[in-house]
């Protein structure tokens, strides 16, 4: 296929998996079964969390949050995945996948924020504790949340202009399970150093300033709680942040993998493969994370689980 303009252009072929043609079905199963624990993993969070009132605080409510991104980031790129692997049709047209690479980048990135907002959620609860309900009440958890959602959609809009206008030569394959940056750019027909520059400056910015902004509040934090004088209330203080401490770091440790790598052939099954991370394994272990280490979830999740045992017994 030779050169085409956006007229005359129709759409992308993602090469996914192709070169493991062989384990296709099993690897449809296994994705299939990840993306159901995922969603049900992630409803159970919400739904907890709104049917017991003692789970009506900020935290959670910044936890449930973060399960509604999950949820959404599961149906950006769960469906397209799952059919290219099941029926073997790996077309996207042009609208979906950059409407795809825009929703992908506006929820990471919303969820990067959100992650920032929880940070300082637990510095206000652990260092300000006088202050907590006055300051984090639930105005202000809107507020905070709505500012994640518009900073992220916003700043998305921004990469995902620029890539829009850039020539693209064919054979249009994207060697990807969804549409990215990367892969999209790389079919470019003309010099993009300006484009590669000016999307990176506004990522990286995203995600070092949400970054830097956890490390400040956690080095806070600490300070705070190494003052703390019983042992007790060092664990307990420890103990309300050791969740969030896991999520952000698994997600900005995939993050830098796949944005701060080198790019290049070579790289990009590695690239493939962090992304994995955080649009599969993330929303699975998510809610794992955040009710095996925390008793109110388990409790909340085994009263839902009791109740509707007792309405079927009934029924």
């Amino acid at each position: 296929m030779g050169e085409m303009n956006h007229t005359q252009f129709s759409g992308f072929i993602l090469l996914g998996f192709s070169d493991i043609e062989d384990v296709r079905i099993l690897l449809f199963m296994f994705f299939l079964s990840m993306f159901l624990l995922s969603l049900i993993g992630n409803m159970l969070i919400i739904v907890a969390v709104q049917c017991r009132n003692g789970l009506h605080t900020p935290m959670y409510f910044f936890i449930t949050v973060l399960s509604v991104l999950e949820f959404l980031y599961l149906m950006i790129t769960g469906p397209k995945l799952l059919s290219i692997l099941l029926t073997k049709d790996n077309r996207i047209s042009y609208g979906w996948c950059f409407a795809q690479l825009y929703m992908f980048h506006s929820l990471g990135i919303t969820e990067g924020t959100m992650l920032a907002i929880m940070a300082f959620d637990r510095f206000m609860a652990i260092c300000n504790p006088l202050r907590y309900i006055s300051i984090m009440n639930e105005r202000m958890c809107s507020l905070l949340a709505i500012l994640c959602w518009v900073f992220g959609f916003l700043v998305a809009t921004i990469p995902t202009t620029l890539t829009i206008k850039v020539p693209l030569c064919g054979p249009y394959l994207l060697d990807h399970y969804y549409c990215d940056l990367g892969p999209l750019l790389a079919l470019a027909c003309t010099d993009i150093s300006v484009t590669v520059m000016i999307n990176r400056s506004v990522i990286g910015f995203a995600i070092m300033f949400n970054f830097t902004f956890i490390l400040v509040m956690y080095l806070n934090i600490i300070v705070s709680i190494v003052k703390l004088g019983s042992n007790t209330r060092k664990k307990k203080a420890f103990s309300t942040c050791s969740s969030h401490l896991t999520v952000v770091l698994m997600i900005y440790s995939t993050t830098f993998a796949v944005y701060g790598s080198p790019k290049g052939p070579e790289y990009v099954n590695y690239d493939k493969l962090f992304s994995l991370v955080y649009t599969v394994l993330a929303p699975l272990l998510n809610p794992i994370i955040f009710s095996l280490r925390n008793n109110d979830i388990k409790i909340a999740l085994k009263g839902i689980v009791q109740r509707k045992w007792v309405n079927v017994r009934f029924v």
